[in-house]
């Protein structure tokens, strides 16, 4: 049977969500409900704190990047067992790409998904309740179930908030400032979850918290069976790289999709894994490596040292595998990588590019992709969705161009990646195909 859920949105990114959302799992779990949850849109580091809060994984429903059959398939497979589905937001309830899709609230529609609103009280109180009457009526195929009142500055505070409340929207908690409900962050985000060694500990304290601020059967009430098409069909979202495929996973290489990994599975390859930080070399056996994105920009030194990794990657090019590298997983394959201090460390020199740490400069957004020649990622133009987000640069650029690129809004944005013979990469994220 089909698990009822909801979606937990807010106004603007940092507001609360993340933790707040962390909270409520835990909470749940503690009843002794099996929670399942998902992540809106391209986001790495949240799902593995998901994960943490639940010990269930967390997929990630991407209104934009996903074709519809794929987006139904991830809703049915989270929505299909377990007793409720909590989603987190992502950025402000309506924002979304530059086209002005994609949106956290495109999600609410599309499955029917009511929302729950977490606002930042700080330093307001009934404009807190206009933020929710213009959040209320600014789409009508969007419901706002209920709000939760975050950074709340005491019990007077509390009472003026619910007093000024008049769209008849339950007020489902009211959560206090308090320190112990924040997460340390770097440049891409929250500092990763596995990084925490205390992760369990926080968990269990936030939702104490929220256990005793948030009206936790009330959330719960406020769930509803999502609106799934049945009977749809679906394909991976990527064609799998090989048959075999080695994919490097740690602290340094820790953004590879669930839901991409998944589909390579059900497609029928074998995935191994190996740790790059532990100096681990891909499977002699695999005919594809995949480096995915991460922080090796924070490791630099240490992966520069690991001569049984990097000297594995030569081997697993020299036989032809396939190796694939995406952001972070890009920079390493190229010949140096500069960290933060401005250092070079030399890479594996699969790729005659550079890359560089020491200016950090913001590169984000939608992007839709054509491969520019065939590969074990596909023919020659076939098309992509995914996403950039990183701050290093490309200092040297070689090699034979891997894709053509178009922003959300269709702009054109050049050419990007490198290919030398079965090596190949990118600073951009694959999500889904694309056959527009």
């Amino acid at each position: 049977m089909t698990a009822p859920g909801l979606i937990i949105a807010a106004p603007a990114s940092g507001s609360g969500k993340t933790v707040l959302t962390l909270a409520i799992l835990r909470a749940l779990k503690r009843r002794g409900l099996d929670v399942r949850s998902f992540k809106t849109g391209p986001d790495y580091i949240d799902p593995a704190f998901h994960g943490a809060a639940t010990g269930r994984p967390a997929p990630n429903l991407d209104p934009w990047a996903m074709r519809e059959t794929t987006l139904q398939a991830e809703a049915r497979r989270v929505s299909g067992d377990g007793n409720i589905v909590i989603g987190e937001g992502v950025m402000g309830l309506f924002d979304g790409a530059l086209d002005g899709t994609g949106s956290t609230a495109d999600l609410a529609a599309r499955f029917a998904w009511p929302v729950v609103l977490v606002i930042d009280v700080r330093g307001q109180a009934a404009s807190a309740a206009a933020t929710l009457a213009g959040f209320v009526n600014f789409r009508s195929d969007v419901r706002i179930a209920g709000v939760i009142f975050n950074r709340v500055g005491g019990d007077s505070h509390a009472e003026l908030l619910r007093d000024a409340v008049v769209d008849r929207v339950p007020v489902v908690g009211t959560v206090p400032r308090d320190r112990r409900l924040v997460l340390p962050e770097r440049h891409l985000g929250l500092v990763q979850a596995g990084e925490h060694g205390d992760l369990s500990r926080f968990l269990d304290a936030a939702a104490d918290i929220i256990t005793d601020t948030v009206d936790l059967d009330a959330l719960i009430a406020l769930a509803a069976r999502p609106a799934l098409e049945t009977g749809a069909g679906e394909n991976a979202a990527l064609q799998p790289l090989g048959q075999r495929i080695a994919v490097a996973h740690d602290e340094a290489f820790a953004f590879a999709y669930p839901g991409v990994l998944d589909g390579w599975r059900r497609a029928g390859a074998d995935l191994t894994f190996f740790s790059p930080l532990a100096d681990q070399a891909p499977d002699e056996t695999c005919d594809a490596v995949y480096l995915p994105g991460g922080y090796p920009e924070l490791h630099a030194g240490r992966l520069a040292a690991n001569d049984v990794f990097l000297d594995g990657l030569r081997e697993a090019a020299e036989r032809r595998a396939f190796v694939f590298g995406e952001c972070g997983g890009f920079m390493v394959l190229g010949e140096t990588l500069t960290d933060g201090d401005g250092k070079a460390h030399g890479m594996a020199g699969l790729l005659p590019v550079a890359t560089s740490f020491a200016a950090p400069r913001l590169h984000l957004g939608y992007r839709r992709l054509r491969l520019l020649s065939e590969c074990p990622l596909g023919v020659t133009g076939g098309g992509f969705r995914g996403h950039e987000f990183h701050y290093a640069a490309e200092i040297k650029s070689g090699g034979d161009p891997l894709f053509s690129v178009t922003d959300a809004r269709c702009i054109d944005r050049g050419e990007t990646g490198s290919r030398v013979a079965s090596v190949a990469g990118s600073f951009l994220h694959l999500i889904d195909g694309d056959d527009s």
